[in-house]
C-alpha cells in the first residue's frame, strides 16, 4: 500500500516507440502515468492497459502537439483530473520526408517545427503552474528528446533539424529560468533508434527494408533500443539525479 503519493508523468507520444518505453520504465519506478497521443487510440489504451495491469495508474488522453488549443485543453484535463503533475516528457515526434531546403514544401516545415518546438513550448507553458508546485515541493522533472541531428546537420533534414535544434533552445532556456521553482530540465539525444519512425528512416535514407541489417554496423552490436533511452530518461528523472539541470546527454553509442 502507497504511504504517499506517487509522482504522476505526462508522456507525450505515448503510445508507441520511445514515448512507450519511457511510459514503460517510469511505471516500473512506480510513477502513474499519463499518456499522451494523436491518432493511434487503440495502441495508447492498450499501453495504458499493461501499463495498470503492473499496480499503478495509468491515462491515455488524446491531443495534438503542435496545436495551441490542444495543449492548453491537455494540460487543462491534467489539472482538473489529477490536480498536479511531477514529470512531463515530451517525446512526440515526426519525420521530415527527405527533401533539400530547395524542394521543401512550406506546409511540411511549419508542422514539424510545431511537433517538435512549439507544441512542446505550448505544453510546458500550460503546465507550468503544476510543475512549479511540485517542484516547490520536492521536485519536478521536464525532460525533451530530442536527437543527435542537431550536432549534425546532415542534407535533406532541415525540417527536422530546425525543429530540434528550436526545442534544445526551449529546454536550455527553461532549466535557467526555471531552477529556482524546483525544475530539473533536461535533454535526451538518440541517434537511430528502433522505433515505427527510425524504420522508415533507414529505409528513406539507406534502403535498408529492415533495420535489423543495421545491427552489424551499430555500436555493441545492435541498433539502439527505445528502452536503452527510456533509460537515460528514468535516470534524469530520478532522485539520483538530483543536482542535473540543463544538461543534454546523448544516447547513440558514441557514433557522433
Amino acid at each position: 500500500m502507497r504511504t504517499t503519493p506517487a509522482r504522476l508523468a505526462l508522456v507525450t507520444g505515448g503510445g508507441r516507440g520511445i514515448g512507450r518505453a519511457v511510459a514503460a520504465a517510469l511505471a516500473r519506478d512506480g510513477a502513474d502515468v499519463a499518456l499522451a497521443y494523436r491518432r493511434d487510440a487503440a495502441a495508447a489504451e492498450r499501453t495504458a492497459a499493461e501499463l495498470a495491469a503492473t499496480g499503478v495508474r495509468a491515462y491515455a488522453y488524446r491531443a495534438s502537439v503542435d496545436d495551441l488549443d490542444s495543449c492548453r485543453a491537455l494540460a487543462a484535463r491534467i489539472a482538473d483530473e489529477h490536480g498536479r503533475l511531477d514529470v512531463l516528457v515530451h517525446s512526440a515526434g515526426i519525420a521530415s520526408r527527405g527533401h533539400s531546403v530547395a524542394d521543401t514544401d512550406p506546409a511540411e516545415l511549419e508542422r514539424v517545427v510545431r511537433v517538435h518546438a512549439l507544441g512542446p513550448h505550448h505544453l510546458t507553458q500550460a503546465l507550468l503552474p503544476l510543475l512549479r508546485e511540485a517542484g516547490r515541493a520536492r521536485r519536478a522533472d521536464v525532460v525533451f528528446v530530442s536527437s543527435v541531428i542537431t550536432g549534425v546537420n546532415p542534407a535533406f533534414g532541415a525540417p527536422y533539424a530546425m525543429g530540434k535544434a528550436a526545442m534544445e533552445a526551449l529546454a536550455h532556456t527553461l532549466a535557467k529560468e526555471e531552477r529556482g521553482n524546483g525544475l530539473h530540465v533536461n535533454i535526451v539525444a538518440p541517434g537511430v533508434v528502433d522505433t515505427d519512425m527510425g524504420r522508415r528512416l533507414v529505409r528513406a535514407t539507406l534502403g535498408v527494408a529492415d533495420i535489423r541489417e543495421r545491427d552489424a554496423a551499430s555500436p555493441y552490436g545492435h541498433v539502439c533500443a527505445p528502452e536503452e533511452v527510456a533509460d537515460v530518461v528514468r535516470f534524469l528523472v530520478s532522485d539520483a539525479a538530483s543536482y542535473l539541470t540543463d544538461q543534454r546527454i546523448v544516447v547513440d553509442g558514441g557514433t557522433f
